[in-house]
């Protein structure tokens, strides 16, 4: 009896050995598709501020992947460009070779775009044909699968938008865009910290989590925000900080009727609420910080909510600078990676009071 007790033991220890394993690839795997998808947003950032996402006139999934080779398709490719209305009223004087600038940017993004499906689907096939995935995570990583599929066709929805009537995307579909991206982001951080070993420290208040939470879901809204200052232009205005046009509540924030309008075609109006959404989550971050340190000092949660509480104060450096600069390329692009670090770094502090995915075998093995 005591001898097929201990290889019953020993088979059940290989056995959490093999899920340490398999939660080990994984993470690593997820920690790839992050930083991928890290870097489609930042070259998506820099494609909007180059105004290069309209130079792609067509939607080629598969043939597109191969950019023009000879002058005759570049000239064809040019030739596209000509018949919308940003090279109409915008880039009339552009060349050839003017053209090849803004191409290479939206080509890039969509590469990029193309590769990470590519960097998720195969190691996803891989580690579920080898039984690596544990049943509760096969739905989640499907639905990212599925919403990535979903985010290449938003994507087109969003180009399409300038194609004919504007001279650049849609501010809502360009919000959509990066929204989606955002929440694909921050699943696969939920997922691969759930598969990452927690600290078994209390949360420091019983309000904490839902702090953690409700951040979370503020730092989400304000890139959302900047994503309808971004699509409006609307940081190429209103250059001082922190008044705003002379004062502290700017007038006409409800010029336009009706007025719920404002809130989503105003660029004033937008800019000023995207700041006022910055103002409110550096403050709750602050009492976040604040609360932890006060209640449990000593705790890893403690010392993220001072981390996170760094990062978000750098982040509001660079929206200022960004800001009073007239949003050059670099830093524009620097607070749209900011508004991402502290997006998944949020999410992550708010896992960690969730803790590890269960672990069934570990649990047999205690009883």
């Amino acid at each position: 009896m005591a001898s097929t007790n201990l290889a019953t033991e020993q088979r059940l220890m290989s056995e959490i050995g093999t899920v340490s394993r398999n939660r080990t690839q994984i993470r690593i795997w997820l920690g790839i598709v992050v930083l991928v998808l890290f870097g489609l947003v930042l070259v998506g950032g820099a494609t909007r501020l180059t105004e290069s996402g309209l130079s792609i006139t067509q939607w080629k999934p598969i043939h597109g992947v191969i950019p023009p080779l000879s002058a005759a398709e570049w000239q064809e490719e040019f030739e596209l460009y000509k018949q919308i209305p940003q090279y109409e009223q915008i880039n009339s004087d552009m060349t050839v070779e003017g053209f090849k600038t803004i191409f290479w940017w939206e080509w890039a993004h969509r590469l990029l775009a193309r590769s990470i499906g590519l960097i998720f689907a195969l190691p996803l096939a891989f580690f579920w044909i080898r039984g690596q995935i544990e049943p509760r995570l096969k739905l989640p990583l499907v639905g990212i699968l599925a919403l990535g599929g979903f985010q290449g066709f938003i994507g087109w929805w969003m180009v399409s938008s300038g194609l004919a009537d504007r001279t650049e995307v849609s501010q809502y579909r360009l919000a959509t865009h990066l929204i989606i991206a955002c929440l694909i982001f921050v699943s696969c951080i939920w997922i691969g910290r759930g598969l990452a070993p927690h600290a078994n420290d209390p949360a420091p208040t019983k309000s904490s989590k839902k702090m953690a939470v409700i951040i979370a879901c503020m730092a989400l809204f304000q890139i959302y925000l900047g994503a309808l200052v971004a699509g409006l232009d609307a940081g190429l205005s209103y250059n001082t900080w922190p008044l705003m046009d002379g004062s502290v509540v700017p007038s006409d924030l409800f010029i336009q009727q009706p007025a719920w309008l404002n809130l989503f075609e105003n660029p004033k109006t937008v800019q000023f609420v995207h700041r006022v959404g910055a103002y409110v989550l550096f403050a709750f971050v602050l009492m976040h910080m604040i609360a932890s340190l006060r209640n449990a000092p000593d705790t890893t949660h403690a010392r993220r909510s001072v981390l996170l509480f760094g990062l978000v104060t750098i982040q509001a450096m660079i929206g200022i600078m960004t800001l009073l600069l007239q949003v050059p390329v670099g830093w524009g692009v620097a607070h749209q990676g900011g508004a991402l670090i502290v997006l998944g770094f949020a999410v992550a502090h708010w896992r960690a009071f969730t803790g590890e995915y269960p672990r069934p075998l570990e649990i047999e093995v205690r009883g």
